[in-house]
């Protein structure tokens, strides 16, 4: 009688649970396999490449009062001039680097603070589920833009204040949808396992839970990503923020202040405006693949046709 080998994996008529490499590999190919990601990750590098070097793009500086006001854009102010004779067009490009570490920085912590309620909600269940759930439920039917002025009124203007305030209001949601999503694979075989083996609550929370749900946690950071960059504008627009730094937002509250549509300097106001859709189109975009990463049934039909004729 054949002795199964110690090393075998019994048949149990299931897929084995994808590993962690074999999940970044699919990840990847959806990726490059999707225009509109592969559009959205352009414009990301592009937006990143402007943070990281400005000077290599404009070559005046943006706080630099040199020239003369409310100059119309020309080969040597490509956007004109603010009403204090600075160049607009370095504005938004010096502007480009605060604005995205502000985004990834709130979306970063949001994503992180959503994924410890909402999976822990999910894991412990009992007490732990319902408190945390409560929780997130007062968050989530807070009215945001108001609360989120209240909050920045109270705060010293700042890049520091804003992050915190859009972290505190943006957390919410997503931690509803991580915990839907753990509740569903709580009780697989693999966490059976790791329960029999004896592992912790927080080694299984993050060290088997976590990982398989990696692209779940990619779109619910794409889609805060694109919620702090309309709302952090909106907040700065708003006179919110610091508007003696240079960033988006800031740019548009000083050309709303400064009447630029009304003395005919409207690129001082749409270029800051065009940018903050640019970014926000470009985290969209990507979260599209994301979704279908997470849900098959989003993926184009052309491709599903194909892959039927294939197998025909």
């Amino acid at each position: 009688m054949a002795i199964q080998s110690a090393t075998t994996a019994p048949a149990t008529g299931m897929p084995p649970e994808p590993t962690g490499g074999s999940r970044f590999r699919g990840m990847l190919r959806t990726l490059l396999g999707n225009r509109k990601a592969a559009a959205g990750i352009v414009i990301l590098l592009i937006v990143a490449f402007v943070a990281i070097f400005p000077g290599l793009i404009a070559h005046d500086s943006p706080s630099e009062s040199s020239y003369l006001p409310n100059l119309t854009p020309s080969g040597s102010h490509l956007l004109g001039t603010t009403n204090l004779g600075q160049d607009v067009f370095a504005q938004l490009i010096y502007g480009t680097r605060p604005t995205l570490v502000l985004t990834l920085v709130v979306s970063v912590i949001a994503t992180f603070i959503s994924t410890v309620v909402g999976i822990t909600a999910a894991y412990l269940g009992g007490i732990a589920d319902r408190v945390l759930t409560v929780i997130t439920d007062v968050f989530l039917v807070l009215p945001v833009l108001p609360l989120l002025i209240l909050m920045a009124s109270f705060l010293a203007p700042g890049t520091t204040s804003l992050i915190l305030v859009l972290t505190v209001t943006s957390w919410a949601f997503q931690a509803r949808q991580l915990r839907s999503q753990g509740l569903s694979i709580r009780n697989r075989d693999f966490l059976v396992s790791a329960r029999v083996r004896g592992e912790s609550a927080v080694y299984i929370i993050f060290r088997e839970i976590v990982p398989t749900m990696t692209s779940l946690l990619a779109a619910s950071f794409l889609g805060l990503a694109v919620f702090v960059v309309g709302f952090a504008a909106s907040l700065q627009f708003l006179g919110l923020g610091n508007s003696g730094q240079e960033m988006w937002g800031t740019i548009l509250y000083n050309a709303q202040q400064s009447a630029a549509l009304e003395s005919g300097n409207a690129w001082w106001e749409l270029a800051p405006g065009l940018a903050v859709a640019f970014l926000g189109t470009g985290f969209a975009l990507v979260n599209f693949a994301f979704d279908e990463i997470g849900n098959p049934a989003l993926k184009p039909m052309k491709r599903r046709k194909r892959r039927v004729r294939a197998s025909a």
